[in-house]
């Protein structure tokens, strides 16, 4: 997972693309400030399976798993989501909005979908995350803070308080910095 690097059309080039259509223009493609640390996996803290692809590309089979029927109707999308072996596949362009982060406020800025980078992580917040998870996690944000003008890093928590509680506890943020 070494020297990967976004081109210009916000691309990895080192990254699985799988394209979702949850995606659209950002308001503002040049304000890209803020990366969202989530955590997901499908069906709850089962991992390997195809669910979160599905979710984000509106093929999920809501008949597959129980959990399945609740929220097969939603159409979310994150740019990043990384396995628990460190695999990267990439879904939106950075250089796009992808539906991740939902009604959300970073220091006074709503809506933080237009001005930040989804990152998901195949867990949940009850288990700590993998050290491949994290080596291909600090990478990725090497390569997405040399082609953006990052200012911070948070959790989905932090932009959704009382909504959303991922990453969890589990989640180290020391091994965010790069």
């Amino acid at each position: 997972m070494q020297n990967i690097q976004i081109n210009s059309k916000g691309i990895f080039t080192e990254a699985k693309f799988i394209a979702s259509s949850n995606v659209d223009a950002r308001p503002s493609p040049e304000d890209i400030s803020l990366i969202v640390i989530h955590n997901i996996s499908l069906p709850p803290r089962q991992y390997g399976g195809n669910g979160v692809i599905e979710l984000f590309t509106n093929q999920l089979n809501p008949d597959e798993h129980p959990y399945y029927a609740e929220i097969a109707h939603l159409k979310v999308s994150s740019h990043f989501f990384i396995r628990r072996d460190g695999e990267l596949i990439q879904f939106a362009s950075c250089n796009d909005r992808a539906w991740h982060a939902g009604a959300s406020i970073w220091q006074g800025r709503e809506q933080c979908n237009d001005f930040s980078i989804g990152i998901e992580l195949e867990g949940s917040d009850f288990e700590v995350f993998e050290p491949l998870q994290y080596e291909t996690l600090q990478t990725l944000i090497a390569s997405i803070k040399a082609r953006y003008p990052i200012q911070a890093i948070t959790g989905h928590s932090d932009i959704s308080p009382g909504r959303k509680t991922d990453p969890g506890a589990y989640f180290v943020w020391t091994r965010t910095k790069t």
